[in-house]
């Protein structure tokens, strides 16, 4: 019964153990086999309890049992570091323990234990003796390296701190510098009571190695101890020892080997030597053969090389304080060369420059006149900036030390270089990040480097802004120096506050058009739709100031549009509850849907067939708010259906403005005193009489809306709203009410004026002529002889005769139009000849000045004869010259005039000697329209029955007249045969008929 109670308790006491090994620190793996060992053991000896052994094998496995959990215990709650140190014995101490615990247990399997129990516990002897412990391959690689810097007496900095930082990571210590020191203190106190001596030893040889890293040593401390020991060294340079030079190089060693005779030599140096002919294989000193593997690194020799550099290196740092403030030049520079050689060397010497205080005469020199002053500063202050948080904060404490770096951005290149790489590792820290972005000009300056040809200092200018873009305020001022990289980022994945101030900067900053195509681009679109879809109004109104900005080029308004924006927009334009402090928002909307229907005009609009409008609703409930709005919300709104107007569905939304009385409402516009919103409503009503849909002006078009129109062509200094109010009179039905209300208000001389315009090249007076042309012909057509004479005598035909040569296409069409019915008044107008002689007898000779084409007496202004105006040349040139068929058509219907009734004879002749018929030949060989080719038929078949003009060009005409008999429409082909039978090449009888 006793051997019982005792198993259970060895049982209990291995389960305890089990959960112990599974809490330590270290050798995680191999407690984890150790474990399982011990709770299987635990299960083992609980089910067997009840059976009987000695009391020895119980005493023995109690006590080795005992032994597993106090190991187990000092792993789970000993100083980490100390324990890794310790590995190699921990390990062996595992293997043993667990050989010894399975030695005990053997016993157990021949006593009075059932078949089954002795089984299960030989296996479990058997494979605890055959378990190995080994050290991990971490752990062997951490203590190589310390083994190492103890033999090679490492104390730069650099070793201690990258070996402290990679033991913490192994042991899962945090490498921030007080947790480490505190870990790092409780190791020196634990080997405080160390028996062994070698141990002892050995801790503190580790000890003196691991407080040479940065994170266990203030920077006081490290600056007293630097200190002491320079200045027990005196002021005088010490020469080096004989022994310190290569027998072979005669210079100081680096890396002194010693061979078998006791000989040292520089490493490089001896093994060429073996390696040449010269050598072959032989000790230069002693002649007798010696080989490469027999050489042995002479660590004493090369610790006192290294102490007595350094001796001399502390030295010569501290002397140089008086020569690098002087103002002898050469020896500034000298100073810094040096300064900068040490930097590149070791750490060890840039902590030296540190702790000698060396950082402000440096930074002193940055705002030096000399530009290699400047740029030494720059590199020695970046390889002390590279190496601790303290010595940035240090620099920057300087007297304008950043304002003086950032100047250096803006000069040479290697000096550029040299300050992108130094404010790049100041840029590391949080707060100063924040002192570099409030540098005037510092940002710009990063981003033109950043865009820069040179691939390295754009390298490091991305970098820096990329440092920069943690602090919003650098965000902003990135974006309006055009770069948008961190604000899209801040946009897309920032909580919504961030979101808010980021789109009020894309609101703010000025973009150019490839600017907006960019930020859409890369990926501004998506988070503001979101934001415009957000249900807080402040979100709302800061997605649409920024919209507003970007939707300006066609492309983002039309994307915008595909995305469904336009249906938010509207409800925020439409919506009733918005206050009256949200009018401004509602007119930003309304700048944004403009922006949107401004970008339906483009081409590609109209291949996608993209419409901002689709419904007469919606066309009636965007127009209706033009009458409950103030004038910018107005204008906005005007100009909006402007762009409408022009869009590919523009036919129809004019024609469903005109359906809802959008005239009425322009008509009264148009009388405001507001000067802009007034040239909108202009420009709007000039669109919507383009279609010749006369019934709805008729309606609102009264004396009182013509004189306002006339009032404006001549008051208004906008000449784009005096041209739109030109053509609404040029369009306006051709009624006599209506031309009377215009001749009424002056609008005859208006026009006049107009067409006297010198500068029609200036913008939109090109528009302007051309509208007056065309207002003009409703007062020249040939019905109303009156208003005809009053246009001659007011001296109108010559300018439209000088139209034909300067005009541009549209100015001469209408031009033409207004010749044309001239022309067709001249025969009434024409004086008939008084004959000379006595009583008026028929033998007297005619007048001089008897027209050759109407008979008469003839001038420009009695009976505006084309032939007395000089007409027939320009139109004969326009009849050759144009491109549009329209002006083409028109002047070929003035020239035509001439030939009308019984004046055939006479004005063939006129066409003939102005080269007329000459270009009508020409111009059937050209692609026409059917009716102006049906036209110019016509006049051949009456010009060629003169036998003159047919035996003249009959022939030439002939290869057209049989093309058109083959190509041409059904009018075409039978006028073309009726002129071949004229020319004898077809008989009336020919099967063509």
């Amino acid at each position: 019964m006793e051997n019982s109670q005792n198993l259970l308790d060895i049982a209990q006491s291995a389960s305890e153990a089990s959960q112990i090994a599974r809490q330590t620190l270290i050798q995680k793996d191999n407690f984890k086999k150790l474990s399982s060992f011990l709770e299987r053991i635990s299960f083992s000896l609980k089910e067997s309890f009840k059976f009987e052994t000695s009391n020895r094998a119980i005493e023995n496995l109690k006590a080795e049992i005992e032994t597993a959990k106090q190991l187990s215990l000092e792993c789970a709650e000993g100083n980490r570091i100390y324990l890794l140190l310790n590995c190699k014995r921990i390990a062996g101490e595992l293997d043993k323990t667990s050989k010894n615990i399975s030695r005990a247990l053997i016993s157990f399997t021949s006593g009075s234990f059932e078949l089954e129990s002795t089984n299960i516990l030989a296996n479990l002897c058997k494979n605890m003796s055959d378990t190995q412990y080994q050290v991990s391959a971490i752990e062997q690689e951490l203590l190589q390296k310390i083994e190492t810097g103890i033999e090679d007496r490492r104390i730069d900095h650099s070793y201690a701190s990258n070996l402290l930082v990679r033991i913490a990571e192994s042991l899962g210590i945090s490498c921030e510098s007080s947790e480490l020191k505190t870990e790092f203190e409780r190791f020196k106190k634990e080997i405080e009571n160390i028996e062994s001596s070698t141990e002892a030893l050995r801790m503190e040889q580790i000890i003196r190695l691991l407080s040479n890293a940065d994170m266990v040593t203030t920077p006081k401390e490290k600056e007293i101890k630097y200190l002491t020991k320079r200045i027990s060294l005196g002021r005088h340079l010490l020469e080096p020892l004989p022994s310190f030079y290569c027998p072979i190089k005669f210079d100081i060693m680096e890396d002194p080997v010693e061979t078998p005779a006791g000989h040292t030599f520089e490493r490089a140096a001896i093994e060429k030597w073996l390696m040449s002919a010269e050598g072959n294989s032989l000790c230069p000193m002693t002649k007798m053969p010696l080989s490469r593997s027999s050489l042995r690194p002479n660590r004493v020799l090369r610790q006192s090389i290294e102490e007595w550099r350094n001796r001399n290196t502390m030295i010569s740092i501290a002397s140089m304080k008086p020569e690098i403030q002087s103002n002898d030049e050469l020896e500034v520079l000298r100073c810094l060369n040096k300064l900068r050689d040490l930097c590149e060397t070791s750490q060890m010497h840039r902590e030296w420059i540190v702790m000698e205080d060396y950082i402000p005469i440096v930074a002193g020199l940055l705002s030096a006149k000399t530009s290699e002053f400047r740029v030494r500063a720059l590199a020695v202050l970046y390889y002390l900036a590279k190496d601790s948080d303290d010595n940035k904060e240090r620099i920057v404490k300087e007297n304008d030390s950043i304002v003086y770096i950032v100047r250096s951005l803006a000069r040479k290149v290697e000096e550029s270089l040299s300050a992108l790489q130094l404010l790049l590792e100041l840029s590391r820290i949080t707060h100063i990040k924040t002192l570099i972005g409030a540098a005037q000009g510092c940002i710009l300056l990063l981003v033109t480097l950043a865009n820069s040809d040179d691939p390295q200092a754009s390298k490091y200018a991305q970098e820096v802004l990329k440092n920069l873009a943690f602090v919003d305020t650098n965000i902003i001022q990135m974006a309006r120096a055009k770069f948008f990289k961190p604000l899209l980022h801040r946009l897309c994945e920032g909580p919504v506050s961030i979101q808010i101030t980021m789109a009020d900067t894309l609101a703010e900053v000025e973009l150019t058009d490839h600017n907006k195509l960019c930020l859409f681009r890369d990926g501004a679109l998506n988070p503001l739709l979101q934001m415009l879809r957000n249900s807080d109004i402040d979100v709302k109104a800061a997605a649409v100031k920024a919209l507003q900005n970007l939707s300006g080029v066609a492309q983002n308004g039309l994307r915008l549009i595909k995305e469904g924006a336009k249906e938010s927009l509207f409800e925020l334009l439409f919506c009733h509850s918005l206050s009256s402090s949200s009018s401004k928002l509602r007119e930003q909307v309304a700048r944004t849907v403009m922006h949107l229907a401004m970008s339906t005009t483009s081409s590609e609009a109209s291949q996608e067939q993209i419409s901002l409008v689709e419904t007469e609703e919606d066309i009636f409930k965007l127009f209706s708010l033009i009458s409950y709005s103030g004038p910018d919300m107005q204008e906005t709104l005007l100009l909006t259906f402007l762009a409408l107007c022009k869009s590919p569905t523009g036919s129809q939304i004019r024609n469903d403005l005109r359906q809802i009385s959008a005239v009425k409402v322009l008509v009264q516009l148009c009388e405001l005193d507001d000067l802009s919103v007034r040239a909108a409503a202009v420009k709007l009503l000039f669109r919507l009489t383009q279609d010749g849909d006369h019934t709805t002006f008729l309606d609102h078009v009264n004396k009182k809306c013509t004189a306002n129109l006339v009032k404006i062509i001549e008051t208004s200094k906008n000449e784009e709203e005096a041209a739109a109010a030109m053509g609404v009179i040029s369009h306006l039905p051709r009624n006599l009410q209506i031309s009377e209300h215009l001749l009424d208000s002056g609008a005859l001389e208006v026009i006049f004026d107009c067409l006297n315009y010198n500068y029609t090249h200036a913008p939109h007076v090109k528009e302007l002529i051309e509208n007056a042309a065309e207002a003009l012909s409703r007062f020249t057509v040939s019905t109303n002889p009156m208003w005809q004479k009053r246009v001659a005598e007011a001296g109108m035909i010559p300018v439209l005769v000088k139209l034909l040569s300067t005009g541009h296409p549209l100015a001469k069409l209408h031009a033409a139009v207004s010749l044309k019915q001239f022309s067709e008044s001249s025969r009434n107008f024409s004086s008939p000849v008084k004959m000379g002689g006595v009583l008026g007898c028929c033998f007297g000779s005619p007048p001089a000045n008897v027209c050759q084409i109407h008979g008469g007496v003839c001038s420009t202004e009695s009976s505006f004869c084309l032939l007395e105006a000089g007409a027939v040349g320009p139109l004969v040139a326009v009849l050759g010259e144009s491109d549009d068929l329209r002006v083409c058509e028109a002047s070929l219907d003035a020239i035509l005039t001439l030939i009308d009734g019984v004046q055939l004879q006479s004005g063939c002749k006129v066409l003939d000697e102005g080269g007329a018929l000459v270009q009508m030949i020409k111009i059937l060989n050209c692609s026409c329209t059917n009716e102006l080719q049906e036209k110019m038929l016509g006049a051949l078949q009456r010009i060629f029955r003169l036998v003159e003009y047919k035996t003249k060009y009959g022939k030439s005409a002939q290869m057209s007249l049989v093309d058109i008999t083959q190509r041409g429409s059904s009018g075409a082909k039978s006028l073309a045969a009726k002129i071949l039978v004229q020319l004898n090449v077809l008989n009336e009888q020919s099967t063509f008929f």
